[in-house]
């Protein structure tokens, strides 16, 4: 038989049960089966701000930085770390459960809604990142990820305290419903980022709505079902917290759209003509205007430069054209600059080019500029443009359809290309080559990134197609940047682009003598070209998969 106990003496913390005795039930304006349906509402809700708060980060993070599985790591981890941190931080608050929920909401709404902002803010103005902010975007994406974490973390101690001073349960029953509740809102969360804030608010926007969202509701939810328990002094400051909260917010979503393009300005500069996103990616034009030359970024990565994408294009599609080459392949490519190339050439009576953004390849087709540079490759009865993903359209393809094949796609160290760079891909390619055709790869720069370069290598030839490299130099410093944008060392490395031409047999890399000569590519310089890949060579490296990739 348990023994009763003394009343806990005048002036000691709170306490909801234990030795001490039980807590004496909150001073609800509500009954208390309304008032514990509100509190769960508020768990859903709360939950669900966190989760797009998470998402926001690693969107952002993926799309400034690159790599996405590396940032989705470090946020994820970061974040669930901090969360434990937060966690125990609360215990300290339990005696002020409903003053720190209050508080703690108006912090997470405060930081999670502007992290977005400010992380572009970092990315845009913060010039080529040399320096002290060499790793500035990297620092602010960890600082979040931590203060974010503690914030959320410390929701669960303080809304389990309420959730019982509204009607007392037994500590298992408590923890389901709570649990249940926060599962459920990120479980909404997580399907409102890409599906209704991404598409429809954007990044900034989105990310400025949710800590609105997350400030109304946590205030409504202390202000309105605890005020009792809070002092006069207590609630005064909690309403001009939140009060303060909602107008930066709100004066940062009223400016969100002058803010973007003051930052697109930054990272582009003054001469942007068209920045439209797609619904896959964003797209910006710069140039061909007052005798400057064209620029597309895609993703914020220059994709081409209109002084120097001859060099490159003139290099990826020329040596695979020695041989027939009656029906093309070009993989990637949306802007028209690889078919342009393959038109040059007699002979060519198909050209299918199978790109993912039908916005970008609507672009190539109408933007003056753009459609100039590639010389309106689309207007040719010989193309044919199929928008989606190259890997499912593959699979579909008969076998030995297509002579030449122009793989014109992002470098393999961008996470999101890597199956696009992998055996099981070369395979569907062998497939669909005919018996004496050629496939001409984008590598990426092989002097900045060697390893990944042969590793492409390595993987043709365990896909039944033996390469020969090559590489040739960017004019222009800025005309290959890489995947990882980090450094500004990093980007010099890369003046650069590495190619290799594969087939069934090892293939000879020569230019057809019967096209039109290229203007930046002689028989001379394509030999220079191979010698100097082929000293960077790194042996002995395994092919890339599908389960694992190693770019």
């Amino acid at each position: 038989m348990i023994e009763p106990h003394a009343p806990a003496p005048p002036g000691s913390p709170p306490s909801w049960g234990g030795p001490r005795g039980p807590e004496a039930p909150a001073r609800l304006p509500v009954r208390p089966a309304v008032g514990r349906f509100l509190v769960l509402a508020g768990v859903f809700v709360c939950a669900a701000c966190g989760l797009v708060y998470e998402l926001e980060l690693v969107a952002l993070a993926s799309y400034l930085i690159g790599d996405s599985v590396t940032q989705a790591s470090v946020v994820l981890s970061v974040m669930v770390f901090a969360m434990g941190i937060g966690s125990l931080a609360a215990k300290r608050l339990r005696g002020l459960a409903a003053a720190g929920f209050g508080a703690l909401e108006a912090a997470l709404a405060l930081v999670g809604g502007s992290s977005a902002m400010l992380l572009y803010a970092v990315f845009a103005w913060t010039g080529d990142w040399g320096g002290l902010w060499a790793d500035g975007p990297r620092v602010l994406l960890v600082a979040f990820s931590l203060a974010i974490g503690v914030l959320i973390g410390a929701e669960v101690p303080l809304l389990m305290e309420l959730i019982q001073r509204v009607r007392r349960q037994d500590p298992g029953g408590a923890v389901a419903d709570l649990f249940a509740a926060d599962y459920v809102g990120a479980l909404v969360g997580g399907l409102a980022f890409p599906f209704v804030l991404l598409p429809f608010l954007g990044q900034l926007t989105g990310a400025l709505l949710t800590g609105t969202v997350n400030a109304v509701v946590g205030a409504a939810l202390v202000l309105g079902l605890f005020r009792r328990d809070l002092t006069r002094r207590a609630r005064w400051l909690l309403v001009t917290a939140n009060a303060l909260v909602l107008v930066l917010l709100a004066t940062a979503t009223v400016l969100a759209d002058d803010f973007e393009r003051a930052a697109r300005h930054a990272v582009y500069g003054q001469d942007v003509r068209v920045a439209v996103r797609t619904g896959v990616q964003e797209v910006v034009l710069t140039g061909d205007a007052d005798g400057r030359p064209l620029d597309l970024f895609l993703d914020g990565r220059l994709r081409v430069r209109a002084g120097d994408e001859r060099r490159y294009h003139e290099a990826l599609v020329h040596p695979a054209m020695n041989g027939p080459h009656a029906r093309v392949l070009v993989l990637g490519g949306g802007d028209g600059l690889a078919a342009r190339e393959v038109l040059r050439h007699p002979g060519v009576r198909r050209v299918d080019v199978v790109e993912l953004d039908p916005g970008l390849a609507r672009l190539a087709r109408h933007d003056p500029g753009l459609s100039t540079l590639n010389e309106h490759a689309y207007g040719d009865a010989r193309v044919r443009v199929v928008t989606g993903d190259a890997f499912h359209r593959l699979r579909s393809t008969p076998s030995a359809t297509y002579d030449v094949v122009i793989s014109d796609l992002p470098d393999p160290g961008i996470t999101a290309s890597t199956k696009l760079y992998s055996q099981e891909f070369y395979g569907l390619l062998r497939r669909v080559l005919a018996p004496d055709g050629r496939l001409a790869v984008h590598a990426g720069p092989v002097a900045a990134r060697p390893r990944a370069f042969w590793t492409v290598d390595a993987t043709l030839r365990a896909a039944g197609l033996p390469a020969v490299a090559y590489r040739v130099g960017a004019r222009d410093p800025g005309a290959a940047p890489g995947p990882d944008r980090a450094t500004a060392a990093g980007r010099r490395a890369a003046r650069g682009w590495g190619f290799l031409l594969a087939a069934r047999t090892a293939p000879a890399l020569r230019l057809d003598p019967a096209a039109p000569r290229p203007r930046t590519l002689t028989p001379g310089s394509l030999a220079r070209d191979a010698r100097d890949a082929a000293r960077t060579r790194v042996p002995g490296l395994p092919p890339s998969t599908l389960v694992h990739p190693r770019y």
